[in-house]
């Protein structure tokens, strides 16, 4: 029997619970011996007890029911608790390492990865391997014991007709041969279906505000419900090749009864066998159905299981960030080259950035300008390492970033995007973020140097208010201000400014961008601004126009060559006096 890589993967993650599951093997055992037993103490009472004067006594009978059923409990138990205990382990481990595989994952994975397909892998997919794992563990260990143990005992007692009974076997073995590669196409059909649906609720629910707004209510019902439909038709065909192979599987058993019930007929009307043989071998044939019966049945878990532990090793094996490089000793001064930087987002053929050349001194301001499209926030994002150049390279006080570790290259830099990204914990834990050992000193100045400080003093708990799902109690203002006490917290070399108060009303933009300020003295920064009035003080604008720099120098210098920083800039005032 060839095992499937994946599975016997699986079975190699058991190897630290060998212990619990070697109990829940003998719990398996003493399960299967106690079958044949029951059948043959149904031979001994009709041949012993019924026939002629029994020859033991009668209150051995209750004693000894009882006493096969205590022990079958038991082990049941043991086996049920066992399993349980390391099927759930399993689960965690699984769930831990495909997270911990999505945070090491680069920026390029969600391009091709759906967030739907990752929520489906972690929640659903994985508990499929474990179902899979219990089932086929359960049944191909327990049942074939008692399979073997029941074929034993019929051996023993009329091995013609045991001949006949092990017909069943090869039989039924073809239809779960023949139902198994159906189940696992529609099972990998199946699993892409849920992601689906999965994403079109993540979709729904993150994006609430634009539904109601644009009124796609009915768009979003029609897509939820053809995904949903598509999700149930493959369930029902899933079902109907899965249950055609019960009532196969007991057609088969029932032509064997019919004719062992002949045969045995037959020998005891030869005197062959008794009618203790005759009950006795017909209970252990009926008993053997079950075992047979949930052997058939673990085909259907079993592919659910093999195609989910596609999809789910699948991401745990997913490329991660680079991790090599040298750390960083110290602070870095702040010094950024870009030389002769070209980069292409992978998959496409165009070229976002074409041969880059500037150097940002230590505590310089630079601001990035241009039409969208232009390269700004490509250029930014390679600082940080999010994605590699693909051709020249970026230097940080002289060294490749390429050649940093990447723990050490982001702990240089802080960032501030228009689109803020908050956590479902307290002001202070959002500000403190990625801090081990949070100073309560730094936080409460970082959100005084933020102008945060009228925000808190209304919140019901100040600081330790838990503000919702990525900030939903807060408004946009405070939310983009409470980034910018993160930056302020984690206080960095290197500050990369993507329209960081572009959320903020006038009042509130003022306050901030003197914050800013006073956050921006003495750290290389880069800016990205849309509103070319926040970036007027810059030390020099960097006017990107598909990809290429085309113009460099301060807003005044700009200016006076009134090219195209000028036409942008008295397009963009003319509109803002209109």
């Amino acid at each position: 029997m060839i095992i499937p890589p994946h599975l016997r993967r699986v079975v190699r993650m058991l190897t630290p619970y060998k212990a619990r599951l070697g109990l829940a093997f003998v719990g398996m055992i003493l399960t299967a011996t106690t079958e044949p037993t029951l059948s043959a103490m149904m031979k001994l009472l009709l041949d012993k007890g019924f026939v002629s004067k029994p020859t033991f006594s009668l209150w051995m009978v209750p004693l000894f029911v009882i006493g096969i059923f205590a022990l079958r409990g038991v082990s049941t138990f043991m086996t049920t608790y066992m399993m349980t205990w390391v099927s759930t382990r399993l689960l965690s481990e699984l769930r831990q390492q495909a997270f911990n595989r999505i945070l090491d994952v680069p920026l390029g994975f969600y391009v091709t990865t759906s967030v739907g397909r990752v929520i489906n892998s972690l929640m659903f997919e994985v508990e499929q391997i474990i179902d899979m794992l219990k089932n086929v563990l359960t049944s191909m260990i327990r049942d074939s014991l008692t399979v073997i143990g029941l074929l034993s005992y019929l051996f023993w007692l009329n091995w013609r007709l045991t001949l006949i009974t092990l017909v069943l076997i090869p039989v039924i073995g073809v239809v779960v041969r023949l139902t198994g590669k159906r189940l696992r196409k529609l099972t990998q059909n199946y699993l892409t279906i849920n992601a689906q649906l999965t994403q079109v609720i993540e979709e729904t629910t993150r994006a609430n505000q634009v539904i109601k707004i644009f009124g796609g209510h009915q768009y979003e019902k029609k897509r939820f419900e053809e995904r949903a439909d598509r999700q149930r038709s493959y369930s029902m065909r899933m079902a109907s090749t899965f249950a055609a192979t019960v009532p196969i599987t007991q057609v088969i058993t029932a032509f064997a009864v019919s004719i062992v019930i002949v045969i045995a007929l037959h020998q005891s009307s030869q005197g062959q066998a008794t009618v203790g043989d005759f009950v006795s071998f017909i209970t252990a044939m009926l008993m053997l159905l079950t075992p047979l019966k949930h052997i058939a049945e673990v085909n259907g878990p079993l592919q659910r299981g093999l195609a989910a532990s596609e999809v789910v090793f699948g991401l745990i094996d997913a490329p991660v960030e680079r991790t090599n490089g040298k750390p960083l000793l110290g602070r870095a001064s702040g010094q950024l080259d870009f030389v002769d930087v070209s980069f292409s987002y992978p998959g496409q053929s165009q070229t976002a950035l074409s041969h880059i050349n500037l150097s940002v001194r230590p505590g310089e301001t630079v601001a990035f300008v241009g039409m969208s499209g232009g390269g700004k926030s490509t250029l930014v994002n390679l600082v940080p390492n999010f994605y590699s150049v693909t051709g020249g390279e970026i230097r940080l006080d002289g060294e490749p970033i390429e050649q940093i570790t990447l723990e050490s290259l982001r702990a240089q830099i802080a960032m501030v995007s228009q689109s803020v990204v908050l956590f479902d914990d307290t002001v202070a834990a959002n500000i403190a973020y990625g801090d081990a050992h949070p100073d309560r000193a730094r936080v409460e100045a970082a959100a005084r140097a933020a102008h945060l400080n009228d925000v808190i003093a209304g919140l019901p708990d100040g600081l330790e208010t838990t503000i919702g799902d990525n900030g939903s109690r807060l408004s946009g203002g405070q939310r983009q201000r409470l980034a910018i006490a993160r930056a302020i917290y984690k206080d960095a070399p290197i500050l990369i400014l993507d329209e960081a108060t572009s959320a903020l009303d006038t009042e509130s933009e003022r306050a901030v961008q003197a914050a800013l300020d006073e956050l921006m003295r003495g750290r290389t920064t880069l800016v990205i601004a849309h509103r070319l009035s926040t970036i007027e003080h810059a030390d020099r604008i960097v006017v990107l126009v598909g990809g290429h720099i085309v113009e460099t120098g301060s807003h005044a210098e700009l200016l006076e060559k009134n090219e195209v920083y000028a036409n942008l800039y008295h397009l963009q005032f003319a509109k803002e006096t209109a």
